[in-house]
């Protein structure tokens, strides 16, 4: 039996095995019915019904090896559900229990986000700090190979079976990357993936980077620490960038740290039960920190929901490239008590009335992944304070205070220890769309301070 009372609503890509499991191609996703909808009649339903049995019924007793009713009737069940839509699934007891883990924040498995787009396995985006970002796997890889089997014709389910394993063992994905002439092949070694989804910085000691990884039950919490540890904060930089989304619940609370009134998303679908929306509470709201928020083709429906509302609300500005456009819910059915349902039931609208699925979230200012060519100020002193610098030199030099050079160091001997909670401007300008971020953060700042 379904029990529907206890739903879980998915706001995000969130994974079983590997790490995100809902993505799909955004063609399937299309509201773009050929045929007109008609209902069945009672006499063809009961017809459907009577032909299923009957092909069961013949495959048990005429197939070639010995096959299980369940067995068979699961089969059945996936297939139907992978074929209504790349989101929606029948979940088989582990498929279930992973589904659990993952949301609570640790899992095991390689940390990528992975989908079906044009009819290829796709990663959607790597998680910070896990053995796929460490392997160098990126945004937009298509995975052609694991290990020696081919994903031509694979499903969701089954490459993240292929992908799963015990922890220290190793994975080989071959993979196509756009401006690469050959296959890549990338060696992975399995982890127990515990996911830190909040991430604080500082830039320039007056601006506050706030990097999220995915939408896990901590993130509300996680980021109402980091401004409370950073009071002196006159701006916010919001990454989700290459975040493939997570639990709604995250997403309506972080846009309710910054929106006083108004709705921030809705859902609609074909049950009235299903038509909902999340209203923005004015209590401990800051409404004047001026945010910017960045986003790329790996930020995906809970992130598209947060960097949307923000942008409706003119809350924000938002910067970097088109978001992958997933913007439809998933609503987790339990089957008795070990197996679900994963069936898309609505489709999320943003504060404005407009939809992210398949279409994304088109940011104020596109800047484009890359690098901006530093260089180093060549006037070390002003005029005024070269004097003043050359005679403390010699006083260093009258009393002994030279520090003798060693010939054999390196310049990797000589390198200061990094400071984490810091981003340089050298980082600055590794990052264009982070620069870019800096830039128009310190403009709002400016413009703030002129009302």
């Amino acid at each position: 039996m379904i029990k529907k009372s206890k739903k879980i609503i998915l706001a995000g890509l969130v994974s079983t095995l590997v790490v995100a499991y809902l993505f799909g191609s955004s063609a399937v996703a299309k509201d773009t019915s050929v045929k007109k909808y008609t209902p069945s009649t009672a006499k063809e339903k009961m017809a459907a019904y009577i032909k299923f049995t009957q092909i069961l019924n013949v495959i048990e007793k005429q197939y070639v090896d010995d096959v299980n009713t369940t067995a068979l009737v699961d089969k059945a069940l996936k297939g139907l559900m992978s074929n209504l839509d790349a989101h929606s699934s029948f979940m088989d007891t582990k498929a279930f229990k992973d589904l659990t883990v993952q949301t609570k924040g640790q899992f095991g498995g390689l940390g990528i986000s992975i989908g079906m787009k044009e009819g290829a396995l796709t990663v959607i985006a790597p998680i910070k700090e896990t053995p796929a970002y460490r392997a160098g796997v990126k945004s937009g890889d298509i995975i052609l190979k694991i290990d020696n089997t081919a994903t031509i014709g694979m499903n969701i389910d089954e490459s993240v079976k292929l992908m799963r394993g015990k922890p220290k063992t190793s994975v080989t994905l071959t993979i196509i990357r756009k401006k690469e002439l050959k296959p890549l092949r990338i060696k992975i070694v399995r982890d127990i993936i515990k996911i830190q989804s909040v991430y604080a910085k500082t830039i320039e000691e007056k601006l506050l980077y706030l990097l999220v990884t995915s939408f896990d039950q901590k993130v509300v919490k996680n980021i109402k620490k980091a401004i409370n540890d950073h009071n002196n904060t006159q701006g916010i930089i919001l990454d989700l960038r290459s975040n493939p989304g997570g639990l709604l619940d995250q997403a309506v609370g972080l846009v309710d740290l910054f929106v006083e009134k108004g709705v921030i998303v809705s859902q609609k679908g074909k049950l009235k039960s299903e038509n909902t929306h999340y209203d923005a509470h004015k209590e401990g709201t800051d409404t004047s920190t001026p945010i910017v928020v960045l986003v790329d083709g790996g930020s995906a429906s809970a992130s598209e929901i947060v960097a949307g509302a923000l942008q409706d609300f003119n809350r924000s500005i938002v910067i970097g490239e088109k978001t992958f456009g997933k913007g439809s819910v998933q609503v987790v059915m339990p089957i008795g008590t070990d197996e679900a349902l994963k069936l898309t039931v609505a489709r999320y609208y943003l504060p404005s009335g407009r939809t992210i699925q398949a279409v994304g979230v088109t940011p104020d200012i596109i800047v484009h992944l890359g690098k901006i060519e530093y260089q180093e100020d060549p006037v070390l002193f002003k005029e005024s304070n070269l004097k003043k610098h050359l005679e403390e030199e010699l006083t260093k030099i009258d009393k002994k205070e030279v520090k003798p050079i060693d010939i054999n160091s390196t310049s990797e001997n000589n390198e200061t220890e990094i400071d984490e909670s810091i981003i340089t401007e050298k980082q600055l300008y590794k990052d264009a769309q982070l620069k870019s971020a800096v830039d128009i953060l310190k403009a709002l700042i400016i413009t703030n301070k002129g009302k």
